[in-house]
């Protein structure tokens, strides 16, 4: 086997016997490094210091990761300007804070027949956040509700304005109430 020290120095090709006996006068380990390799590779080093480093390295690489949150804004196609401009503050500070906000329009009833009302809504915050923000998933109806989510921060510099075009309705709801079905 092909043996390297603990400071990446090339002892040769020995006999495993041979290996052994180096690495216990050094007082430290043998390690198989890579066992696929003709011969294989070991390395003599102190396996716990090893093993005890690699957990520190992945402890602060988990410290130093971003964790960012998903923040829901939830609002009606009735929501008051007043309403819409307090909700707004709140998307702002989410968004300085590095979380994502997912603003919920959620239709009532015949509320639905009238889309472009929360399409209105939605471009307001749109308009609002667009120097802290960017648009990553365009508004669009699932169900009874229509989503948009706002990423913090801009990519490439400024923030492109986003398409905001009238979401596609379901078929069914388009039909007079009379021919719906339930």
């Amino acid at each position: 086997m092909r043996v390297v020290n603990d400071d990446g120095e090339m002892l040769g090709v020995l006999d495993t016997a041979e290996a052994q006996r180096l690495a216990r006068e050094q007082g430290l380990d043998l390690v198989e490094v890579n066992p696929k390799a003709f011969p294989p590779v070991c390395k003599i080093m102190d396996f716990g210091k090893f093993k005890y480093d690699e957990k520190k390295r992945q402890s602060e690489a988990r410290k130093r990761q971003a964790q960012v949150e998903l923040k829901e804004i939830k609002l009606r196609p009735k929501t008051d300007d007043h309403d819409l401009n307090f909700k707004l503050k709140h998307v702002l500070r989410f968004l300085e804070e590095g979380n994502k906000v997912k603003i919920t329009c959620r239709f009532r009833g015949r509320e639905i027949t009238h889309p472009e009302t929360a399409m209105r809504q939605l471009q307001f915050i749109v308009d609002n956040t667009q120097d802290v923000a960017s648009v990553e998933v365009a508004p669009k109806m699932e169900g009874r509700t229509m989503t948009l989510i706002l990423a913090p921060g801009i990519k490439g510099g400024k923030a492109a304005k986003p398409k905001m075009e009238t979401p596609v309705i379901d078929e069914e709801l388009k039909a007079p109430p009379q021919f719906r079905r339930r």
